[in-house]
């Protein structure tokens, strides 16, 4: 009880705390006890207080091992403004000054600073080894710990050498922290740090306020800008594998009307904070971002967390969707879905090391298994940190909202138990797919498993299904993966007795998202154009392009009519967004065609669907500057194409786009010197009078033993550049 009060006073005089969340106070009573510590607390939990406060309350300094610049700065100002003593707090690592690091090292043998972070990398350095003997350490806390196990989503070779500079300085307890851990990562770290007798603190890894989805990735830009656009106003993280995704989505958003940033490890260090900074302070409403973004940042209300592609690991997605309603409000986690990424990602690997290669192939695998899956995302997810989830409805996810049909699934289990004790339970799921649909290849030949009678047993059913037989039964506590060899899959003791007396059990199909079947993928699926107002459109380009005295192609091509005639444009500036338009056609032609449309729009109280229109980023082609110019400086085309790496035929293209959207090319130089002056006009004549700008159509007309498809396209060219505008 004494202790008891002396902890919840400590609380409230260092932190300002009435109370401790979840395992905090047990927790700590265990460090001060001088105990060996191993807490794993999901996001938005408390984990730093965990060892904030025994660092304040015992002798000494705690060094506390971190791995990220940007996070200790988050944690050493947080604890400054706790108190009066800025000497309190103290981080050292490669970004401080040599008068800086003098200052650090002086508070610490004066006793001032309670808390010490340090890099790995700087724990090995010689010179702070012999600085950290000659002072009282408290105890070592190894914050984000998941990055010693090679299994673990953010692995840092570095934290593998924690415990041999912890004999070389000076032992005292160890605590070990972490948000994401399953059971092998959790081994594997306790294993390294040499604490294999810690008292293990587990809280629980369910986050009952947040929603987990997962589409299809079909037309995933459009569904990002659309969801958006239905939170306004909130705050939400958007995660890219690459920093050009993350460069180029930031740009849509931007243009389309949303108040994003990128945020990569590229970027220089002044913007890349000053983003963050813009974020953490409301400026902006959305980050686009590498996983580089997010660790330590203590924003609580982030309310939506997209991953516009897949990550690598479970571990990695737990870590990033748990970034979304920390203080227990709403959290939206939407992921975006296709096993081209999953085999794109397998491609990166190609090349390291094979033990490597093995590991992120299972980190993969289980990430496709939590995508494709129809069961409840909280229970695969929770079972995979070695959990369990007894609701069979959450009723916060997809799957959950909308199950698909269950069928009697008891033989299938049967035979998926069968096959691995016939293989003795030496085999991974994979091995073992392989010998129920009777897939005969090097590994089934090897071990002679294509002799087997069981081979080919289930070979009525495909290797998609005989994955999810192996999920469900994992989750039903029937088969579990062997934590040396991990992804050996060994059974149970209910695996033995479902064997001795099966009982009806009921399994379900994974989504296919690669089929186009889903209602995602329908949902996402191009607009009907409005056949009526299409009809008018073509009367009113006809009429223009009779005033104007040119062919009604030259005023909008048919593409941009039916954009139009599926997006409803009632103004210049959404005009100009239309494919094939551009500023210069919606100025000069434009006026009247809005004004139709939005006559159309107010008589027929029609919805327009804007949410669905992605204004693209203008003028995104690289070339197209560079080509403007080269042909104002009257250089030749074969040398603009040669000095960009380009085929002529996609020079030709490029030119095309420029001049349909309405700028102009000063091409006559050039076609003079190739075309003579006679079929110039012939081609010219044809196109004033064609119906439309069909190279095929011309090729027929004008016949294609006298002209090339090279010189009507580059009339074509000229044709437009000089009507267009």
């Amino acid at each position: 009880m004494g202790q008891n009060f002396e902890l919840s006073t400590n609380l409230k005089k260092y932190f300002g705390f009435e109370n401790f969340k979840g395992n905090q106070e047990p927790v700590i009573q265990n460090i001060l006890s001088g105990n060996d510590t191993f807490v794993l607390m999901p996001t938005g939990g408390g984990k730093s207080l965990c060892y904030q406060l025994p660092a304040m309350m015992l002798e000494g300094t705690a060094i506390i091992i971190s791995p990220l610049i940007a996070l200790m700065k988050n944690q050493v100002d947080a604890m400054r403004n706790f108190g009066e003593d800025d000497g309190v707090a103290h981080f050292m690592n490669s970004s401080l000054s040599k008068s800086a690091t003098l200052k650090v090292k002086e508070d610490v043998i004066e006793g001032r600073t309670k808390l010490l972070y340090v890099a790995p990398e700087s724990l090995t350095k010689e010179s702070n080894i012999e600085f950290l003997k000659n002072i009282k350490i408290s105890f070592y806390a190894v914050d984000e710990a998941h990055c010693i196990s090679e299994w673990g989503h953010d692995f840092r070779p570095e934290y593998r050498k924690i415990r041999p500079i912890v004999e070389e300085i000076g032992k005292a307890p160890i605590i070990a922290l972490t948000a994401t851990a399953t059971p092998k990562v959790q081994h594997d770290i306790q294993k390294n740090l040499g604490m294999l007798d810690a008292l293990v603190f587990k809280s629980s890894f369910n986050r009952p306020n947040l929603y987990y989805e997962v589409l299809p990735k079909v037309n995933a830009t459009k569904e990002i800008i659309k969801f958006i656009r239905a939170n306004t106003g909130k705050s939400g993280i958007i995660y890219c594998l690459s920093r050009k995704k993350v460069e180029e989505l930031a740009e849509t958003l931007q243009v389309n009307g949303i108040n994003a940033v990128p945020y990569h490890a590229g970027m220089d260090s002044a913007t890349r904070s000053g983003n963050q900074d813009k974020f953490l302070m409301e400026d902006i409403d959305v980050v686009v971002a590498t996983i580089a973004f997010g660790m330590g940042i203590d924003k609580p209300d982030v309310r939506f967390v997209i991953h516009y592609d897949i990550p690598k690991s479970l571990e990695g997605y737990y870590q990033e969707t748990g970034r979304a309603g920390r203080d227990g409000g709403e959290g939206h986690c939407l992921t975006f879905y296709s096993y081209k990424d999953i085999q794109k990602l397998e491609k990166f690997m190609q090349g390291k090391p094979i033990a490597e290669q093995e590991i992120g192939k299972q980190l993969l695998l289980e990430t496709v298994s939590y995508a494709e899956s129809a069961v409840c995302r909280r229970t695969v997810l929770l079972h995979y940190f070695g959990e369990t989830h007894s609701e069979e409805n959450c009723g916060s996810c997809d799957n959950c909202l909308h199950p698909k049909k269950e069928f009697q699934g008891e033989e299938y289990v049967v035979k998926a138990l069968n096959v691995v004790k016939t293989v003795k339970e030496r085999f991974k799921i994979d091995h073992l797919v392989n010998i129920l649909t009777g897939e005969s290849n090097s590994s089934t030949k090897s071990y002679k498993h294509d002799d087997l009678e069981i081979f080919g047993c289930g070979k009525d059913k495909d290797q998609h299904f005989w994955n999810m037989v192996f999920r469900r039964a994992l989750i039903n506590m029937f088969i579990e993966k062997d934590i040396e060899q991990y992804g050996v899959i060994k059974i149970k003791k209910e695996g033995h007795n479902f064997l001795a007396n099966p009982v009806p059990f009921m399994l379900t199909d994974d989504h296919d998202f690669n089929g186009i079947d889903t209602e995602a993928t329908k949902a996402a699926g191009t607009a009907a154009v409005d056949d009526a107002l299409l009809s008018m459109l073509k009367d009113l380009r006809r009429k223009v392009a009779k005033t104007k005295e040119v062919p009604p192609y030259v005023v909008f091509q048919d593409p941009s009519l039916e954009e139009m005639a599926i997006h409803y444009p009632i103004n210049i500036e959404e005009l100009s967004h239309i494919q094939g338009v551009g500023a210069g056609k919606a100025k000069r032609f434009g006026k009247d065609f809005v004004s139709l449309i939005g006559k159309h729009v107010e008589e027929n109280g029609i919805e327009r669907p804007q949410d669905m229109v992605v204004r693209s980023v203008v003028d995104k082609s690289k070339f197209k500057v560079y080509i403007i110019q080269s042909i104002d400086r009257k250089m030749d085309l074969e040398d603009i194409a040669e000095a960009k790496g380009m085929e002529f035929s996609d020079l030709l293209r490029e030119m095309e786009a420029i001049v349909y959207s309405g700028t102009k090319l000063s091409l006559e130089y050039y076609v003079e010197e190739k075309i003579d002056e006679d079929r110039q006009d012939e081609i010219l004549e044809y196109f004033d009078e064609a119906e439309t700008d069909s190279i095929e159509e011309a090729l027929d007309e004008l016949g294609e033993e006298d002209y090339t498809e090279g010189d009507i396209r580059l009339m074509r060219i000229l044709y437009h550049s000089e009507n267009g505008l």
